[in-house]
C-alpha cells in the first residue's frame, strides 16, 4: 500500500524485519522442542538463540541466486550461528515458516483492527447519545419516508460494527493456526510435538490436518470479513456524503481552517474524506475474490496462493486499518445541522405522517383500499404544492366523515415517531 494510505504501526507488520524476526522465531522454538524430543542438542538449540542473526541486504543477495527466499534466510542465519545451524530446520519444509509465519501476521494485524473498531465504536455512540433525540427525516430509495432522529441512524451504523468486531474476533481465532508438519504434512520427519511448541510460543493453534500448508479456508474468512467491515465503512461514509449535498446539508465533514475545496472554485467544500473512504472500501472489497479463489490449491500444496498473498495481505489490512481511522475523525469531527434536518423534514408540508393518518382512517371504519386512496389523493395535490398536507384533508369530506380536525391534528405529531428511541438505544448500547 503506498505511503499515502498506511499507517506506521499496521505497516510495520510488513515490513521484512517484522517477517524475519517471526522467521527466526519460529525456527528457534522449533529448534528448543526438537532438543526436548533429543532430537538435537540442547546446546545447539541455545547456540541457535544466542548467535541468530540475519541482514535484510544479505538475504536479498543470496535469493537472487538461490531463488527461494526460505533458504536465502535460512543461508545467511547458518553465517551467524556457525556449525550448529546443521540442527536449524530439521524435518521441516518452508510452508511451516510460511505459512506459520503469515498466521502470526494477520493476528496482529487483527488486533489492530480490532482497536481501531474500538475506537470507531466510541466515537459512534458519542455522537449517537448526543443526537439522541435530534429530529431528521428518514429516507427510502432517497425520497423522503417518516420521521427519525440523527442518533438512531448513528446507532444503527455502531450496531453494524459492533458486529463486525465480533466478526473479526472469530476470524482473528480462526487464523490463528500453525503449521509445523513437514512435507506433504504427515510429520514423517518432525514429531508433532514441535508443532505444538511453536503454536504454544506464538499464540497459535495447531492446524488439525495441514497437507503441507494451512487450509486456505481461513485466509478466505479472513479477508472476507475484512470485506464486510469495509462495506460497513463505505455504508456510513455514503451516508455523510449523501447528507453533505448542497440540497440537504444536514451534516458534513469538518472543514480546516486554510483547507481549500476546489483548484477552480473557492466557495466548494466537498465530502472529500468520505468519499476517500469509499474508494478504500473498493479496495479491501477486492482482496476477497482472490482469497476465496485461493482455498483451491493443487492436491498437498501448490504456490499459486502465495503471490496473492504477498499483496492482498499487506494491502488490506493496511488500507483497512488507515479508512478505520480516517472514518473515526470523520465520525468525531462531524458538523452536524440540527435546523437544516427540521428543515427538510417540514419540506413536504406534512406529507411525512401519511400512515398515520391511514392507519387512524382504517381504525374508525373505512376499508384499508378506500384509506389508501383518500390519503393519497390528497397527498399528490401537495406533491404538486397545493397547500399542506392536513390542510387537505381537513378538507377532504370522505376523510373529515371519519376523523374531525383535532383528531387529524394529533397525528400530526413528530413525537409519536420517536416514542422509542430509548428502547432502540438501550439495545445497542444497553440499558
Amino acid at each position: 500500500m503506498i505511503p499515502r494510505y498506511s499507517r506506521p504501526e499496521m505497516t510495520a507488520i510488513w515490513e521484512p524485519e517484522n517477517r524475519f524476526r517471526i522467521w527466526f522465531e519460529i525456527e528457534a522454538h522449533a529448534c528448543d522442542a526438537q532438543a526436548e524430543l533429543g532430537v538435537i542438542p540442547k546446546s545447539a538449540a541455545e547456540t541457535v538463540w544466542k548467535k541468530g542473526k540475519w541482514e535484510l541486504a544479505r538475504i536479498d543477495e543470496i535469493e537472487r541466486e538461490t531463488r527461494h527466499d526460505v533458504i536465502a534466510f535460512l543461508t545467511n542465519l547458518a553465517e551467524h550461528v556457525g556449525p550448529d545451524a546443521r540442527f536449524v530446520h530439521q524435518g521441516m519444509t518452508s510452508s511451516d515458516v510460511l505459512d506459520t509465519c503469515l498466521s502470526v501476521q494477520l493476528t496482529q494485524a487483527a488486533d489492530l483492527l480490532l482497536a481501531d473498531l474500538d475506537a470507531l465504536l466510541a466515537a459512534l455512540r458519542r455522537r449517537a447519545e448526543e443526537h439522541r433525540y435530534t429530529p431528521t427525516i428518514g429516507r427510502s430509495h432517497g425520497i423522503h419516508a417518516e420521521p427519525t432522529t440523527f442518533g438512531l441512524k448513528l446507532a444503527g451504523h455502531h450496531a453494524a460494527f459492533a458486529r463486525n468486531r465480533e466478526r473479526l474476533l472469530a476470524a482473528r481465532a480462526e487464523i490463528a493456526s500453525c503449521a509445523i508438519s513437514g512435507a506433504v504434512g504427515t510429520f514423517a520427519n518432525i514429531d508433532p510435538h514441535v508443532e505444538a511448541h511453536v503454536a504454544g510460543k506464538l499464540g497459535l493453534t495447531p492446524e488439525p490436518v495441514s497437507t503441507q500448508v494451512i487450509p486456505r479456508d481461513r485466509h478466505a474468512m479472513f479477508f472476507a470479513v475484512l470485506g464486510v467491515i469495509a462495506g460497513s465503512v463505505e455504508n456510513l461514509a455514503t451516508e455523510i456524503r449523501h447528507l453533505q449535498r448542497s440540497e440537504v446539508r444536514e451534516a458534513e465533514e469538518f472543514f480546516h481552517a486554510g483547507q481549500k475545496g476546489s483548484s477552480a472554485m473557492p466557495h466548494k467544500r466537498n465530502p472529500v474524506l468520505t468519499e476517500n473512504l469509499t474508494g478504500l472500501a473498493r479496495l479491501v472489497r477486492a482482496a476477497v475474490t482472490p482469497a476465496l479463489e485461493n482455498i483451491a490449491l493443487w492436491h498437498e500444496r501448490d504456490i499459486s496462493h502465495s503471490s496473492v498473498e504477498r499483496v492482498i495481505g499487506p494491502d488490506a489490512t493496511i488500507a483497512l486499518d488507515f479508512a478505520l481511522a480516517r472514518l473515526t475523525g470523520v465520525v468525531d469531527r462531524l458538523l452536524v445541522y440540527p435546523d437544516a434536518m427540521q428543515k427538510n423534514l417540514d419540506r413536504l408540508g406534512g406529507l411525512v405522517f401519511s400512515q398515520r393518518v391511514l392507519l387512524a382512517l382504517t381504525q374508525a371504519g373505512m376499508s384499508r383500499e378506500e384509506a389508501y386512496l383518500a390519503v393519497q389523493r390528497n397527498a399528490m395535490k401537495v406533491w404538486e404544492g397545493e397547500a399542506s398536507f392536513l390542510a387537505q384533508l381537513k378538507g377532504d369530506p370522505d376523510v373529515t366523515r371519519h376523523l374531525d380536525d383535532e383528531a387529524l391534528e394529533r397525528l400530526f405529531d413528530l413525537a409519536y415517531h420517536t416514542k422509542h428511541v430509548d428502547t432502540i438505544f438501550a439495545r445497542v448500547f444497553g440499558a
